[in-house]
């Protein structure tokens, strides 16, 4: 099959969509909202398909750690990365189950403490100037007596984490935030939930999750099956060089989620950053960062360069320093795959300024670049509940129908399946 023509053109893989397939909450992947979260399923089937007993699994945007939960309940040993500390954080809690009874333990206590909850004591904590502008004064001193409670505790790290990833989950819903749009505002009509409540209510949901995955494993005999996540950037990492049987990762999508924008409020209260600006400028795929150079060493995306370029130079910059960041990530892979390692690489296109995005088409010239052969590309349709459908015409970035530029797409996307020659 000639893989160098317009994906678009290939055949949807009905074994690769998963219709009616409810994977996210199998698990500890319900533990906490994550935008475009990937789908378990895929990594699932690519696990069971491509790879073997012993073999060591590496993803190098972890994201909150889909394919760190599936490679540890296939008895994989895995290793992730990602630049976002929630998400690291996340992830942490999701692959490192507890014993229900100590857990329910831990809680019990908890729960006796907030029972002592005194307002008084939290009315001059000290925090960031935007956590005022997102939460009424009655919660802010809630969620500071639970951060407090729960970074006092004195038993193992994973347990902090646990609570930790709970508090996290439920910021949004008591917080002024508008929960149906994909980018950060207030929402003027909004009763947040009261925090002691939510906090109860996300524990007892993840405390479900977590004693399915820890007797599974047991039952498997895979709970010591080693799972790692690293803050480290996808270009650079740690990794040793030629350790990895299998890379799996579906990385961010052209300038599309801003993940550090999404996760300020987890960010803020866990002092995780002081400056989001900054902090936004460390992410792949992110407007918030572009250099001056418009040059790729892939043919295609530097003609979509031009295109660009033409129409939004911003936009121009945007896209080639997305893809420079990929050349990297590219090149990282290979570095540390095994000869003969597979990558699967899950991606999608889109449009800007009315510009098509090839970015599986590019992102596989830039691993034929590192030396990859590409073996397969599969094309897969996205169920429309799982991602929003909604597009702006212009950005290309997710949007509401509220947004009178946007339009409604039918998203498909692609596991490109590459082999280390």
């Amino acid at each position: 099959m000639n893989f160098t023509a317009p994906f678009e053109n290939l055949p949807v893989s009905d074994e690769w969509t998963f219709k009616n397939v409810k994977s996210t909450e199998q698990w500890t992947h319900g533990y906490h909202r994550y935008p475009a979260k990937f789908l378990p399923n895929i990594v699932k089937k690519i696990i069971e398909d491509y790879t073997l007993d012993g073999d060591i699994i590496a993803d190098l945007f972890a994201g909150c750690g889909t394919t760190l939960v599936e490679s540890k309940i296939h008895g994989r040993k895995s290793v992730g990365v990602d630049i976002n500390p929630v998400a690291q954080l996340i992830a942490r809690a999701k692959i490192n189950p507890i014993s229900p009874e100590l857990l329910e333990d831990i809680f019990s206590k908890l729960k006796d403490k907030i029972e002592l909850y005194n307002e008084n004591e939290f009315i001059n904590v000290d925090k960031h100037d935007r956590i005022d502008y997102w939460f009424f004064p009655e919660a802010k001193f809630k969620i500071a007596f639970l951060y407090k409670i729960i970074s006092e505790l004195e038993e193992l790290k994973k347990i902090e984490d646990f609570f930790l990833v709970a508090l996290s989950n439920i910021l949004k819903n008591c917080s002024k935030w508008l929960q149906t749009s994909t980018k950060p505002q207030i929402d003027p009509d909004k009763i947040p939930t009261e925090v002691f409540k939510a906090f109860n209510r996300q524990v007892k949901m993840m405390q479900k999750k977590n004693k399915i995955f820890f007797e599974k494993l047991d039952e498997l005999n895979y709970s010591s099956v080693e799972s790692n996540i690293f803050l480290e950037d996808a270009r650079n990492t740690s990794i040793k060089s030629e350790s990895i049987s299998a890379v799996i990762t579906s990385p961010p999508y052209v300038t599309s989620y801003e993940y550090a924008d999404l996760h300020q409020l987890t960010a803020y209260w866990f002092d995780y950053v002081t400056n989001l600006l900054k902090f936004r400028k460390n992410f792949i795929g992110t407007f918030y960062s572009y250099g001056k150079n418009l040059k790729s060493s892939s043919i295609l995306a530097q003609k979509t360069i031009d295109k660009l370029k033409n129409e939004h130079l911003r936009t121009a910059k945007e896209v080639a320093n997305y893809f420079s960041d990929m050349e990297k990530v590219s090149n990282e892979m290979f570095r540390i795959l095994k000869d003969e390692g597979q990558a699967f690489i899950v991606i999608g296109n889109t449009t800007f300024k009315n510009v098509k995005i090839q970015s599986a088409e590019i992102f596989s010239e830039l691993l034929k670049l590192s030396g990859f052969s590409v073996d397969n590309v599969i094309k897969r349709s996205i169920p429309h509940k799982l991602i929003p459908t909604i597009r702006d015409k212009t950005t290309g970035r997710f949007t509401t129908v509220a947004n009178k530029n946007s339009k409604k797409v039918y998203p498909e996307e692609y596991i490109i399946i590459a082999k280390k020659i």
